[in-house]
């Protein structure tokens, strides 16, 4: 059953997706949605809460690797090569990802709305990080704001990545010491 499950969710994203790059996402609706990946409106919404959170399904488990690999890190590890490894170990799930993540970008970007959930969605991550770190020893004020910068670096590697830049850890490697080079 969880496979088959997995499997609506994803024709979901897709016909999602698809709609979003026709019509646009304000004028795609849930129906319409369903309707295209063959499923009704409401195992649309047993899947789904809104239209818009098709786009950010697996922020969860984003963040819950992200939080598990700061947790798991040598407490000798400094907090930049801490994050660093966090955002390294996202790479199952982005590359898992891959084949919707350039229709996802697209989507965001044309849709002021997504944008700004998009980045209500990074706040909440770059707090969840925040805690993780501060449970490490740093001040609250200072884990945010490494957790931010953290979260600029992996946007860029992300851009890079989907923009034909290969491997998506080793982009997180180049962005994470190119910063380290900027901050020398």
């Amino acid at each position: 059953m969880p496979r088959d499950r997995e499997k609506v969710r994803r024709r979901l994203q897709k016909a999602a997706l698809e709609l979003y790059g026709l019509v646009g996402y304000e004028q795609a609706t849930a129906a319409q949605i369903a309707e295209r990946a063959g499923v009704t409106e409401r195992t649309f919404f047993r899947h789904f809460p809104d239209k818009r959170e098709v786009l950010f399904d697996g922020q969860e488990e984003l963040s819950a690797v992200l939080i598990r690999a700061v947790k798991d890190s040598p407490a000798t590890l400094g907090t930049w090569a801490t994050l660093r490894r966090a955002f390294e170990a996202t790479d199952k799930i982005m590359t898992a990802n891959g084949d919707l993540a350039e229709a996802r970008r697209a989507a965001i970007a044309a849709s002021p709305a997504l944008r700004e959930r998009e980045l209500t969605k990074a706040m909440a991550l770059s707090h969840a990080l925040a805690g993780a770190l501060n449970e490490r020893g740093l001040s609250y004020a200072s884990a945010l704001l490494a957790a931010q910068l953290g979260m600029a670096a992996f946007g860029k590697a992300f851009e890079a990545w989907l923009d034909g830049g290969g491997d998506f850890r080793q982009q997180v490697q180049l962005v994470f010491d190119e910063v380290r080079t900027l901050t020398a």
